[in-house]
This record gives C-alpha cells, sequence and structure tokens, in this order.
C-alpha cells in the first residue's frame, strides 16, 4: 500500500485497496504457476505464454548474434524463460543467488526448464566476457526494475514522478560489446494466460547517450504499469530511495 500510494498520489484509498487486493489475487497466481512449471509440458506453456510479434523478432535476432533483454517483476516473469523455446540463440539469464540452499535450487531447477542457463549476478559480467570470444549466438535476460545499492549507483532517473536509482549493468554491458538490447513487455490476459511482445530500445549502443537505453526502459515500464498496476509486484519496496526532502534520511 505504501508503494501504491507513493506511485498513484491521485487515488483514493478505496481505489489503491482494489489494486492491492487485485495483486496478492495475481501474487498467488504467480506462485501456483510457478509450481506448474515443473510438470507443464512445452506445448502448452507455448499455448499459455503466446509471444505476440515472433517474425518481427525472427527478423531481428537474424541480424544480431547477441542481443541483452531488458525486462521486469510484472506479470509472470517466471515464464519469461519459456521464450527461450521459441528462439535459435542459446539464452542465458541472470539470477540472485538466496542464502537458502533449497529455495535457490529451486529457483534454478525452475528457471531452467526450459534450457536457459542460469548465471548468477556475481559471476554475468564474466560469463558474458567469456561467450563473447565463442563463435555462438546469445541471447542474455535480465530484470532491471530492482533498486541498486547506494554506492553502486550511476544514475538516477524518473520513475512515477519520483527521482529514483536505477540498475545501469544492462546498459553498460551493451555499451561495452555494442550488443543489441530489446525491451519485454508482457501483458496478462487472464488467470493462466499471458501474451508478450519484444520491442528495439537500440541496435547500436555505443551511438546512444549514455543512460538513454536505461531511461527509455523505465518509462516504457512505467506506462506499462499505470495500464494495469495490480499486475507489477509492489510487495517489494519499490521506493527504497528517492531524491526528496521527506527520505533524505533513508538516504543518509
Amino acid at each position: 500500500m505504501n508503494n501504491l500510494k507513493i506511485a498513484f498520489p491521485e487515488k483514493s484509498n478505496d481505489e489503491l485497496t482494489i489494486v492491492m487486493k487485485k495483486f496478492y489475487s495475481h501474487f498467488l497466481d504467480i506462485f501456483m504457476e510457478m509450481l506448474k512449471t515443473f510438470s507443464i509440458s512445452n506445448d502448452e506453456i507455448l499455448r499459455r505464454f503466446k509471444l505476440t510479434n515472433p517474425k518481427e523478432l525472427d527478423a531481428f535476432m537474424g541480424k544480431h548474434k547477441n542481443i541483452l533483454l531488458m525486462s521486469s517483476h510484472y506479470a509472470n516473469f517466471e515464464w519469461l524463460f519459456s521464450l527461450n523455446l521459441r528462439v535459435d540463440h542459446h539464452g542465458f539469464a541472470a539470477y540472485k543467488k538466496v542464502n537458502n540452499k533449497y529455495f535457490n535450487n529451486y529457483i534454478v531447477r525452475s528457471r531452467s526448464r526450459f534450457n536457459t542457463t542460469l548465471i548468477s549476478t556475481k559471476e554475468f559480467t564474466a560469463a558474458l566476457d567469456k561467450n563473447d570470444k565463442k563463435d555462438q549466438n546469445n541471447i542474455y535476460g535480465m530484470l532491471i526494475d530492482q533498486s541498486p545499492k547506494l554506492r553502486k549507483t550511476h544514475h538516477w532517473t524518473t520513475f512515477f514522478g519520483k527521482e529514483v536509482p536505477v540498475i545501469t549493468g544492462t546498459e553498460m554491458l551493451a555499451k561495452k560489446y555494442n550488443y543489441a538490447v530489446m525491451y519485454i513487455e508482457t501483458t496478462k490476459v487472464k488467470r493462466g494466460f499471458y501474451e508478450t511482445k519484444m520491442e528495439i530500445l537500440s541496435e547500436n549502443p555505443r551511438n546512444v547517450a549514455d543512460y538513454e537505453i536505461t531511461d527509455l526502459f523505465m518509462k516504457k515500464l512505467e506506462a506499462h504499469i499505470r495500464r494495469e498496476p495490480a499486475y507489477y509486484f509492489w510487495s517489494h519496496k519499490r521506493f527504497k530511495y528517492m531524491k526528496t526532502t521527506e527520505s533524505q534520511n533513508l538516504l543518509a
């Protein structure tokens, strides 16, 4: 509710409560869909998680050997890994290890279900550098809407009218290797069914001004959330740090 009040100050408490309750219903759906990931067939998940622009994606991937994907904790981000069933590029995804070994192994097994190779965030840059020297086509997926640690913050951007720190690692890697960058936008059609599309953010990142790709991603994400706010993961502290007078104590 605190997140929603910050993001939608124009909404009444009653309106925000409706969004919150709808979110918790969606949250439970995601939990059950995560469990279903272990047994669902490839045909079934392709039926439930549809890519809406396959021809455009195929054409784009035909032009680029290596692609970075920028996505977020919206709709069913767990089933994003099924996109690897639709592409010829080898799929890699960054993930943050959790302290609980059982739960960490659960995450790895679930997200690797569709031939995606998971790489911890600490090892991601080294793995990408190693892969860059190989003659293979790769696609890398990252969820980048988390709040970075302040000491690791390189850029602040506007998100729902607030100045917040953002993760810029994807853009930095894109510029380092000049890999094309795409944005993933997933929509919940109904319970258990999703549609996703992939848009080009930059084909030549080195020719783009610093942080322009990250800012564009955040603008697209906010616009998508505003259309249906209940399907974003508000359970995390989305506005942990803000450049506002009332939050200076957080920045201390």
